[in-house]
């Protein structure tokens, strides 16, 4: 069994939700193209992620695996997560309007955002306690957060560069992207961790 330091720096790094398992690339080409707002949206996914984490383990362990249900675990998974974003959207709207605005159509875009769902589905996958499967979800909502963040600087700059017009906008950041990609890559093999 591995230790939560490991966990944290696997979900982190070596297999970073975005660029080595590719989950989440809604929010991250589209809400990417400013630090500010990359940085909101990065903070809301990591609340939600690990909520998530908490509340679907602990239905999946105390409703569907005792009362054989576990083929309602996609359902429920998905109802869980929906709730959660709505009070985060509640939340945001009300306190801090301005990131609520900058986040616009990206906001409720959460509630599908396959890396939340697909978070809740490893920590049941790969037998997680409780507390490692929090640790997973707070080293995976970091990693995004880190990326996104990232990314939104690279694009900033790229904004400025003299780039040949057939390239500007989204052809030069996916380019952006799996150079990025390619650089988490290095962090493969690190400590063992696949």
């Amino acid at each position: 069994m591995k230790s939560p330091a490991l966990i944290f720096l696997g979900a982190f790094l070596v297999n970073n939700i975005i660029l080595m398992r590719f989950l989440g690339l809604c929010p991250f080409f589209g809400v990417s193209t400013a630090v500010k707002i990359a940085t909101g949206m990065g903070m809301a996914v990591i609340f939600v992620m690990t909520l998530a984490s908490w509340i679907t383990w602990a239905i999946y362990h105390a409703i569907l695996l005792p009362f054989d249900l576990v083929f309602l675990r996609t359902a429920t998974f998905i109802l869980t997560i929906a709730s959660l974003v709505q009070l985060v959207e509640m939340f945001l709207k009300k306190s801090y309007r301005v990131l609520y605005n900058a986040l616009g159509i990206y906001l409720p875009l959460i509630t599908t955002n396959c890396a939340i769902l697909g978070i809740t589905f490893l920590n049941i996958d790969n037998k997680f306690s409780l507390l490692n499967g929090t640790v997973f979800a707070l080293g995976t909502g970091f990693g995004f957060t880190l990326v996104i963040i990232t990314f939104a600087a690279i694009r900033e700059r790229l904004d400025l560069a003299p780039i040949n017009p057939s390239l500007k906008g989204y052809p030069i950041s996916f380019i952006a992207a799996s150079l990025m990609a390619l650089a988490f890559l290095g962090f493969s093999g690190l400590f063992g961790l696949t």
